[in-house]
This record gives C-alpha cells, structure tokens and sequence, in this order.
C-alpha cells in the first residue's frame, strides 16, 4: 500500500515488522555478506580515476594558480609531517615463539582514527544494486556511520517510535516509489535495521541528533499541541505571522510579529505557564526512551546540535524556564539540562557530542562553559558546509574560502575546549556536474581531508551526503560521491587512495636479536603473520595505539 506524506503523518501505522530479509530463498551468513559487499566495493573501483595533487600535475588547468599558491609545498610538506607525527607511532610487539630475524607481514585491518558518513539512504535509493553498492560503503570506506535520529520523523505520532522496520521501511517498498521524497521518512530509515547492520560490521555508530530546536527538521508537532494549553495556543497564534507552529511544517523566529519580539522571557513565562513547566521534560522524556531502548549498543550521541548561536546572542539563561531561540520558544537552559539527563540515562562507555556549524571562539566557550557546570562532553563537532555551488568555482579560483590557514585557525580555537574534535558533516559541492566540476570538487576534499587528518586534535571526519540528489530539499544534488545511479565520482577515488593506500600501513618486517618486532605504522589493528618455531604459519592480532 503506498501512501504520501500527509497519510503516513496522520494514519496509524502497521504494527508487523521483518525481522529478516531473504537473497533468494537464502540467509547469507554474516561472513558471505562481508564478502560480497567487500567484492561489490572493490568492483567499483575498476575504472579508477586520478586526479591531480599538485599544480605541476595539474595540466588541464582544474585549479587556479591562486588556488595551488594556497596549497603550495610548504603547506603539503608541514600537513605531511603532522600526519608522521599525530598519526603514526612506533610499534614494539613481543614475537616469543620465533626466532631472531623472522620475517613478518604487518597488515592494518582497521584504524583508529574514524572516516564516516552519515547512512540516511539505507535501503532507499530504489533497486537492489544501488542499495547494495551504497551497503559496500560501510566496512571498506567508511568505519563509522551517523544514524537519523530526527525526532519529527522518528516519533511523528507519540509513542509510535520507529525503532522497528515496518513494511514503507522495507528495500521493497522503496523500490516501488518513482519519487521518494514526497515521504516523511525519506532520508529518516528505521533505526534498528541499520543499528544491527553496523553492529555486525563492527563500525562506530552515531546517532543524531537527540535535541535540536529546529522546528522543520527535529520537533514532532504533537509534542506542540501537548505542551501548550487551549488558552496557550491561542495566545501563540496571535504572536506568529503565519498558523500556529503546531500546524505548520517549519516556524523560526523568522515567523514571529513585532509583539513576540517585544516580549520579555518573563512575559513569555507568563503567557506560556503550561509551556514553561513542561518543555524540557519532553526533551529529557525523550533522551530516557533512547537510552532505555539501545544502552550502549549506540557508541556516541550528539545530544545537543546546532545551539551556538544562542549560547553567543545570550539567549540561554539558566535561571529561566523559557529563552528567546534562534528557533523560537526554547527551554531556558536546554543544553546544560539535556547534558545532565543524556549523562544520567546512558552508560559511562558512551560517548556525549555538542554539534555546530558555528567554529568560533563562543562555541569553544560554551563547550567550556558546560563542563564548568557539571556537563560530561566528551567529543566536539564541527561542521563545514559548501552548500553552495559557487563557493567551490570560488575556491578552485583561488578565493579564501576554507583555506589552510583558516581551518588551522578554527581547529586552533575550538582546541581550547580540550575536547576530541569531530568533523562530524562535510558537504563539498562539485560546482559543475561534468568532469572538471566533480575533479574540482575531488581536489578541494582531498586537501581538506589530509589537513583534518593531520591535526592532532581531530579525531574524526564524516561525509555527509554520499550519493547526488539524495540530500534534504535545499542542500546541493552534486555534493554526492557518487552519482544518483550509484556511478562513482572523482571524489570517491580521491577518498578511497587517502583511506584505503596512503593511510593504511601494510609492510614487512623482521624480529630483533631480543625476539621483538618494531615498525613504525598508522594507529588502528593490525595482522601480524609469522612462521613460529616448530614450522607453524602463524597470524596474530595487535592493536598500535
């Protein structure tokens, strides 16, 4: 049964679910699908493309002069030792049953530092092949993954939360819609499902986000009818220009007459009693069922995204039941309370993440602010967004836009936080959809790529968008690293010989005189095969950390 996105908001839905999808009458072991999406991935890079690292390489003229002055030797040479220095260390491995100068195979099975993207379009990009290749991304490109999360669509009605997979969530169905995004839950798949596919792969999961005031993306509209009274939401009529925000998709300050903006917090108290005593217990509501649900099965939660900019305009208060958001009506004190609930209800060995677009000093201030109040945070996101096609033509013209010496300076003042730093979503729009628009786009990745991974304080980096036109509406259709049909780009070579070849160490080496191995290598897991003493080949694990 199809259904739009009005039925599916309104209508109550199935409650049977798939517990198992079937490949042709068979269940593939979890070692069979390893190795067919490892044989899929590898498929797609038999036509791999190149792309220039230096203006001496780039003959076609891709990039400006100005642009490779910006990225000039020295600059590649201070990013290739930092990468020596930050990402590397010097392995000592005890080798007892073999003797002195053994050879070994040192091989690196996985790595420490995490390359990510978010897994929005799992099962969803309408045939098997596709969702299969996208599938292959997981455990050979990438080794962590952020999980939807998004509240709205998450729980659109109450207590139906969409942890099971139910029939619209199913490969099948979505293969039977010609135009997905007419559906709430496009981009929003159940979250079971594609929890247990990274679980069994072994990757990082994060979810996100579990508070964010955004009206359009995260605020599920009964959550509105249930905290404002009848009297309550007649008075919020009267201050918004357009329905009330419990009817209408998106409400920002944007929305809001002269009357609301001349209101004090404490005249809004006071119009919205009802409002004022409940809000944050629907955000704290909600972080206890999650936590309840998945305990540690989830490794890391942004449990508060995109709430700089009230932290700098003033607007969070912490003696107040309300604040003045960039979103509109925001508890007071919502990030510090949310902290506190998140850090009660999950277990210690998950990890608590802040999230923003906004890498300035006020952001490394709030963060430090919060943990002066008691708050356990313990990694810092930052996001970079080149929505917009224009500003990577501006780029490859040698414009200053995310340059070397600005990313440096905005890794430099969220460092002082003294948090692991997450660049947690990268868009990097190709400006052109043709062959020197998507190198553009490869060329501008691959720089910034080495540059995060270089620094020290970075812990990790997720792509946002994998695949073109399958963004949110308004976000960019060429940002993708592959074509809507699942066709590589340039920017996916790009990422796959940083990830896969430059930073992977795989070598040989031979036992000293005192039985011990050294080699110097990328921190991550290791292979180490031996022949023993008594003729035996041999593989043992080691982690150089």
């Amino acid at each position: 049964r199809t259904m739009n996105k009005r039925t599916m908001n309104k209508r109550t839905m199935n409650k049977r679910t798939m517990t198992a999808v079937l490949l042709c009458g068979v269940c593939l072991s979890v070692a069979a699908q390893v190795d067919l999406r490892k044989s899929t991935y590898e498929a797609m890079l038999g036509a791999r493309q190149e792309i220039p690292t230096t203006q001496k390489e780039d003959k076609d003229g891709i990039m400006s002069e100005a642009y490779w002055k910006r990225w000039n030797k020295k600059v590649q040479k201070k990013i290739d030792a930092d990468i020596e220095k930050n990402r590397k260390t010097d392995a000592v491995v005890e080798i007892p049953d073999a003797k002195p100068g053994t050879a070994v195979k040192i091989r690196q099975t996985t790595s420490d530092f995490w390359y990510g993207s978010h897994i929005f379009n799992y099962n969803q990009l309408g045939n098997h092949e596709s969702n299969e290749k996208y599938k292959s991304l997981f455990g050979n490109l990438f080794n962590s993954a952020t999980v939807a999360f998004y509240w709205k669509n998450w729980e659109s009605e109450k207590g139906r939360q969409r942890f099971r997979e139910e029939v619209w969530d199913t490969e099948e169905w979505w293969n039977k819609q010609e135009d997905p995004y007419q559906y709430s839950h496009w981009r929003r798949p159940a979250s079971d499902p594609v929890v247990n596919f990274l679980r069994e792969r072994k990757l990082r999961v994060q979810g996100h986000p579990l508070v964010w005031g955004s009206r359009k993306w995260q605020m599920p509209l009964w959550t509105i009818e249930e905290m404002l009274s009848p009297e309550e939401q007649k008075t919020y009529a009267r201050l918004v220009s357009k329905s009330p925000y419990f009817k209408n998709n998106r409400e920002d300050n944007t929305h809001f007459k002269k009357e609301y903006h001349d209101m004090s917090v404490e005249q809004l108290e006071k119009a919205f009693p009802q409002l004022a005593e409940n809000y944050q217990k629907y955000f704290d509501r909600h972080i206890r069922d999650i936590a309840e649900y998945y305990g540690d099965k989830i490794d890391s939660w942004d449990v508060v995204n995109e709430s700089a900019q009230d932290y700098k305009s003033g607007a969070l208060q912490r003696s107040k039941k309300l604040c003045k958001s960039v979103y509109g009506i925001m508890p007071g004190d919502f990030t510090c309370k949310s902290f506190k609930t998140a850090n009660s209800a999950f277990p210690k060995s998950v990890k608590l993440n802040i999230n923003d677009w906004l890498a300035e000093k006020s952001y490394a201030d709030q963060t430090t602010d919060l943990l002066k109040r008691g708050c356990r945070i313990d990694l810092l996101g930052m996001q970079m967004h080149l929505f917009n096609p224009k500003q990577c033509a501006d780029i490859a013209a040698g414009a200053a836009i995310e340059s070397p010496e600005i990313e440096w300076g905005k890794i430099a003042v969220l460092s002082q936080a003294g948090l692991p730093i997450h660049i947690s979503e990268i868009t990097i729009t190709a400006p052109s959809d043709d062959d020197k628009g998507r190198k553009i786009q490869a060329i501008i990745a691959r720089n910034l790529y080495r540059l995060w991974f270089s620094s020290a304080p970075v812990a990790g980096i997720t792509w946002w968008n994998v695949v073109d036109n399958c963004g949110a509406k308004g976000e960019p259709s060429t940002s993708g690293l592959f074509t809507r049909d699942m066709k590589p780009k340039a920017v996916f070579f790009a990422l796959d010989r940083l990830i896969n070849h430059e930073w992977r160490t795989e070598t040989e080496a031979k036992t000293g005189k005192d039985g011990k191995l050294r080699f110097r290598g990328f921190r991550g897991n290791y292979e180490l095969t031996y022949t023993d003493n008594a003729g035996n080949v041999k593989t043992v694990q080691y982690h150089a950390k």
